[in-house]
């Protein structure tokens, strides 16, 4: 533990991809193979399922240190993360325990999940007791379920290649699925991700997903028209359908095997050759419609283990295929990207449908009919581009339509994490019920409670400001802060804020009635005066046009 929590802190001291991947082959160099596996496990974006609730962890803090729950939670609010405020209040150790990271997780961390409340308060107390303040932290953040640091899955294929010698391309293509929620890392694992196998992919492995780069220019800027494939972008889940050996895997783009949620798609792919792998997208498709239906359709499968005969028939899912990763068992990626497609369309499996187009202008006005399609746009796809690992500027491109907003008004506010734990980050915000007739009415509604006008909160949001627009919008928090609950703070409304989102949708679990999916904000309307925020109506317009 010692070893990889030195390692954690080097790599999240510093901004330097150089430094970090230095960091990471130090360690590999000098860390038993056992726990080099749930160090890689971890760092390429593996998380344990949570072994003890963070409700526990908070009363065991309070009873460890002999504190009260108020102030252990103004510690809490004052730092923005639950490990470090606990390894701050907890008494100097006991003992010392200097047990390996693989030791830890296999031996007193994973198996918490299995213990009953005493049980996991005596596993919880007695390592605290044996660890010092930073190891206690991430401690915590392995038992907690919150284990985050700022390294990519790619810069942890690139240390792993760079120490091993091995190709980055093959430690990629081997490190998928590696991070499976239910599979533990074993020293055997670990090592096969360094074993230059030249057999290519077997049973249900999949490939590095390829991503495309959104295109914030003109797409004229990429040249001739005839030089790129232009497909509709759908909104659904992005899966890889592998058909191997007789048997289908299906696999998310975040690496967790879905197989068992998708049926449907199970008994399509199981008429394809066997060597078959697809990169495609799984969209909720009612029989019968020209269209896929809304997003909102496909989360009611989402997160389903069992699935019963009525959430089957009510959200049908299809697959619909973008590539051709493999086919007669054999690698097609490095193949053009025209070939590629030419043979997924022999296969006879559903594809992506090309947009037709003779210039930019005609796939410019194609592109205008999106929203009406239930799709995000575009994606335009050069010709001769293979399939690549990760993001390759240049080859693949996402054109997608601007996005839905209101603008909101500002009312709650929560503090950040990590850096940004001293400021006020994650805003809360709210529309009108109906429009103010001027601004003396919205002033008065400010001053009261259940009138007739009223503020009806909608939406969270965190990111898509500067950090110079987040110091500033605490500044103003800070001064308006009317009441506070545990760390949230309710303002005085003063900010209005474009808030841009992806969908939108009917909803009963919100005061509003309405959820929106991705929202973020796009900036603070510093011209539009508090009483011309949008209003219920503004949203409900948006649900129709989605």
């Amino acid at each position: 533990m010692k070893r990889f929590v030195a390692l954690y802190l080097a790599l999240d001291a510093s901004t330097s991809t150089l430094a970090k991947v230095a960091a990471l082959k130090r360690y590999l160099a000098d860390a038993p193979a056992r726990d080099a596996a749930w160090a890689v496990y971890l760092l390429a974006g593996g998380t344990p399922r949570r072994a003890v609730p963070t409700k526990e962890l908070r009363a065991l803090a309070c009873e460890a240190a002999a504190l009260p729950e108020w102030l252990f939670e103004a510690g809490y609010a004052a730092t923005g993360d639950l490990a470090e405020a606990i390894a701050y209040v907890l008494p100097d150790p006991v003992d010392r325990l200097d047990e390996p990271l693989s030791e830890w997780m296999e031996g007193r961390i994973l198996p918490l999940r299995t213990l009953d409340a005493a049980g996991r308060r005596e596993g919880v107390l007695a390592a605290w007791q044996g660890l010092s303040a930073d190891e206690r932290f991430m401690f915590v953040k392995l038992v907690g379920g919150g284990f985050r640091v700022g390294v990519s899955k790619l810069l942890v294929q690139r240390a792993l290649a760079e120490w091993s010698g091995a190709d980055v391309a093959g430690v990629a293509q081997r490190m998928m699925g590696y991070t499976a929620i239910d599979t533990p890392p074993t020293t055997e694992r670990f090592q096969a991700l360094l074993a230059e196998d030249t057999s290519g992919a077997r049973g249900g492995q999949p490939y590095p997903f390829f991503l495309a780069h959104a295109l914030q220019t003109e797409p004229a800027s990429l040249g001739a028209r005839g030089e790129w494939l232009a497909e509709w972008k759908y909104d659904g889940i992005r899966a890889q359908v592998v058909k191997r050996d007789g048997q289908v895997w299906i696999w998310s783009r975040g690496e967790e095997l879905i197989t068992e949620r998708f049926p449907e798609a199970v008994l399509e792919a199981s008429t394809w050759p066997d060597g078959t792998v697809v990169d495609g997208e799984l969209l909720a498709w009612r029989h019968g419609d020209a269209e896929p239906a809304p997003f909102a359709l496909l989360q009611k499968r989402i997160g389903r283990t069992k699935l019963s005969k009525a959430i089957l028939a009510e959200a049908p899912v299809r697959l619909l295929a973008y590539d051709l990763l493999e086919s007669d068992g054999i690698d097609r990626r490095q193949e053009p990207m025209h070939a590629r497609r030419a043979r997924l369309e022999q296969l006879g499996i559903a594809t992506s449908p090309l947009v037709a187009a003779d210039d930019w202008d005609g796939l410019t006005a194609a592109r205008e009919q999106s929203r009406e399609r239930r799709v995000e746009g575009l994606m335009l796809k050069h010709r001769s581009s293979a399939y690549g690992i990760g993001r390759t500027v240049g080859a693949w491109w996402k054109w997608k339509v601007a996005p839905l907003s209101v603008d909101a008004v500002l009312i709650y506010a929560q503090a950040g994490h990590g850096r940004r734990a001293n400021l006020y980050t994650d805003y809360s915000f709210a529309v009108w019920n109906r429009a103010p007739r001027d601004a003396a009415e919205a002033e008065a509604a400010l001053d009261s409670t259940g009138g007739e006008l009223m503020l009806v909160p909608f939406a969270k949001a965190y990111s898509g400001l500067t950090d110079q627009e987040i110091q500033g919008v605490d500044r103003v928090i800070r001064k308006t802060t009317v009441e506070k609950f545990g760390p949230v703070r309710r303002v005085r409304p003063s900010m209005v804020f474009e808030l841009g989102f992806e969908g939108i949708q009917a909803s009963t679990r919100h005061k509003s009635g309405i959820a929106v999916r991705f929202p973020r904000m796009l900036r603070i309307r510093e011209d539009k005066p508090l009483w011309q925020a949008d209003t219920l109506d503004s949203l409900r317009a948006l649900m129709e046009v989605v």
